[in-house]
């Protein structure tokens, strides 16, 4: 089992940024796919970018692509989302999973996926 906690979240103004951290625990981290979605109020939850194991593939839904960066990193067990150029439309609960999985494709499927952080809010103010 794979236990994951977020933080980095919190209010940040239109155009500004913020770095989120995702903190694994528990069973092997790299052998875990890794992906960050998103859930704002009465929305379904989003698919936002998804890491390879090795972190040697990722993969960004469209509204992000150019934005959002995901990374990873094995030795401190940790995945991260680096957003910029947030806007108010990015306000919503961020959480990240973790995938059992050493293949590098199709890692956009929310259902899934084997464990859920508690998720961190990120709000964008105007």
């Amino acid at each position: 089992q794979v236990q994951l906690v977020e933080s980095g979240g919190g209010l940040v103004q239109a155009g500004g940024s913020l770095r989120l951290s995702c903190a694994a625990s528990g069973d092997t981290f790299s052998t875990y796919a890794m992906a960050w979605f998103r859930q704002a109020p009465e929305k379904e939850r989003e698919f936002l970018a998804s890491i390879s194991w090795s972190g040697g593939n990722t993969y960004y839904t469209d509204s992000v692509k150019g934005r959002f960066t995901i990374s990873r990193d094995n030795a401190k067990n940790t995945v991260y989302l680096q957003m910029n150029s947030l806007k108010p439309e990015d306000t919503a609960v961020y959480y990240c999973a973790a995938l059992l999985t050493l293949r590098s494709y199709d890692l956009d499927r929310p259902y899934e996926y084997n464990y859920w952080g508690q998720g961190t809010q990120v709000t964008v103010s105007s």
